[in-house]
């Protein structure tokens, strides 16, 4: 699907995606017209969905981060979609993730510091419909994380 050219382009994009068509162009070895006819093939294709910025939720201000593993009570049809529509709507839920097995989410939560975390937790997570059992980790440090892929 991909060819040499491609991965070139995308490789450099992964590296810093601020470049413009014709300074990725230059580093990947191609023409600014070719790169920009196959950054619009990749994007056609879904391959490319876009170019995001990342925001430090550190440098806010945000120092604890809180993975929530939630079992719901599957007795209610309606419970999971209940359930994420009302996740969806507390902001400091920065990611839901499902899953297959005994637990059915998992929400990424950060709060400015542990008081500000028993406040989330008591105001507005337990407070989520459908909760039939809640482990809560908190992270400690993050070891890696390279959002990049091996192309």
């Amino acid at each position: 699907m991909l060819d040499d050219q491609d991965r070139r382009l995308l490789r450099q994009l992964q590296a810093d995606p601020s470049l413009t068509t014709a300074a990725l162009a230059a580093r990947a070895g191609v023409s600014a017209p070719v790169a920009a006819r196959r950054l619009e093939k990749l994007k056609a294709a879904g391959i490319l969905r876009g170019v995001h910025r990342v925001i430090d939720w550190r440098a806010l201000g945000y120092a604890v981060e809180v993975s929530l593993r939630i079992t719901l009570d599957k007795t209610d049809p309606g419970a999971f979609d209940a359930f994420t529509a009302a996740a969806r709507k507390v902001p400091e839920v920065t990611e839901i993730q499902t899953f297959l097995g005994r637990v059915d989410v998992r929400l990424s939560v950060i709060a400015r510091d542990m008081a500000h975390w028993q406040q989330i937790y008591r105001a507005r997570i337990l407070a989520l419909p459908h909760i039939a059992e809640i482990e809560a980790l908190m992270r400690i440090a993050t070891i890696k994380t390279d959002p990049g892929l091996p192309i």
